[in-house]
């Protein structure tokens, strides 16, 4: 079965450039393949934003980012809410996942794991359950924050897929001082995923609900 039956997926992303990393090299597949892909980033993280740069340098870098890998800016959204607080506004997290869900009606979310240690992290897997109950629901891989990620789902992915995903994440200049941001380390992970189930690359995912 190919990650291709599903024609409208929305991607979760607690902060700018977790979805790229947790699932870039999927996105591209799937916007190569015609599948419309979301994406909903709920914090660009403005206080963790490093001196020399403005404070809102991570919407333009996401705009970048995705753009590379084919979604459209009318499929991108951006919010503002605060970095590391996510628990303590779930509730509005939660309502506007819900508007996501009227909105879009997406066959398949891809979001952080539950097992995920950063709370905003966390926050944005427990309120898409709720707000996502009747979707395909998978979680991508975070390694340095996730304990215990059962991987269940492989993607398999081509070398253009892996360097759409390298590409698209190093237009997070900003970010260019956190070390899993290093092109090495990106595409040995895609490697090592693509090892474990004999393919050149692949991307892991955690399944949650999947409604064939």
């Amino acid at each position: 079965m190919s990650i291709e039956r599903f024609d409208n997926v929305l991607v979760l992303a607690p902060h700018t450039d977790d979805g790229e990393f947790g699932c870039g090299g999927t996105m591209a597949r799937l916007i190569e393949n015609g599948v419309k892909v979301t994406y909903a980033a709920f914090s660009t993280a403005a206080r963790s934003v490093p001196p020399g740069f403005p404070r809102d340098v991570l919407k333009h870098e996401v705009r970048a980012a995705t753009g590379i890998l084919g979604i459209p800016e009318t499929d991108l959204r951006i919010y503002d809410f605060e970095v590391r607080t996510f628990p303590t506004v779930r509730q509005d997290i939660l309502e506007e996942m819900i508007v996501l869900q009227q909105a879009l009606d997406p066959d398949c979310v891809l979001m952080p794991a539950l097992v995920d240690l950063h709370q905003d992290h966390k926050t944005i897997a427990e309120e898409a359950l709720r707000a996502f109950k009747r979707t395909t629901v998978m979680a991508y891989e975070i390694p340095w924050n996730n304990l215990n990620f059962s991987q269940q789902a492989f993607v398999r992915l081509e070398e253009r897929h892996v360097a759409k995903k390298v590409e698209a994440l190093s237009c997070y200049a900003s970010q260019g001082h956190r070390n899993y941001l290093n092109e090495d380390y990106i595409r040995n992970v895609a490697l090592t995923r693509g090892i474990n189930v004999g393919c050149d690359f692949a991307e892991v995912f955690e399944v949650y609900r999947w409604i064939l």
